[in-house]
């Protein structure tokens, strides 16, 4: 018989406007989801990986360890083709530590202002890692292709949504409601595929096949 503790799934973010996306994104689930806000006390896992993966896989091992739970990890960023790929793993962080999504988007807005729009070419990129206490389970991910607008536009989202012009919607993501947005988002392709996982493991793991 599963215990409590295994019928819980931790999403290990400490991003309250994340957090309410993975939520929508996995509301479906047959299981508990809870958050790090849940736990009695934690250890902020550092994120100093070079990669998406390597921060979801960090994160989620981390956070499986300290609490027993299964837990779910996400890294995410824009890539900016002008920028060779930035801001990257440093979206949260490009204006500097601290700083709020106004400020990253001001940064990268005064970077992209002479780049023409044939070259204004982007994507958002989404890890997320599956972990044991004891493994890690899988890491999957999702992509969107867009263009960075000229302006911010729309207060939907978060961090550079307001930017991300994704042209088949002829809208930023900022401008669109999230139902929408999960249609397509980086986020929902990798959770998506996250889901796909689940269903064949939580069966399985709540029989005490693990």
């Amino acid at each position: 018989m599963a215990t409590e503790k295994a019928q819980r799934l931790l999403l290990a973010t400490t991003n309250r406007k994340k957090l309410i996306e993975l939520r929508e994104l996995l509301q479906d689930l047959d299981i508990e989801v809870v958050c790090l806000a849940d736990l009695p006390e934690y250890q902020e896992i550092s994120e100093t990986g070079k990669t998406f993966r390597e921060n979801a896989s960090l994160k989620a091992l981390g956070y499986a360890r300290q609490s027993g739970f299964l837990t779910l990890a996400e890294d995410s960023g824009l890539c900016c083709d002008a920028l060779e790929g930035a801001p990257g793993v440093y979206s949260a962080r490009f204006a500097g530590p601290g700083k709020s999504d106004a400020e990253n988007n001001e940064k990268l807005l005064k970077l992209l202002a002479k780049v023409p729009d044939n070259c204004r070419g982007a994507h958002f990129k989404s890890a997320v890692a599956l972990a044991e206490p004891e493994f890690l389970l899988t890491v999957v991910e999702g992509e969107v292709h867009g263009v960075i607008s000229h302006e911010a536009r729309g207060e939907n989202g978060f961090g550079y949504d307001p930017l991300f012009f994704y042209p088949a919607f002829g809208k930023t993501f900022g401008e669109v409601p999230g139902d929408m947005k999960h249609q397509i988002s980086h986020r929902a392709v990798a959770l998506a595929r996250i889901k796909n996982y689940l269903g064949n493991y939580l069966p399985y793991r709540f029989n005490g096949g693990r």
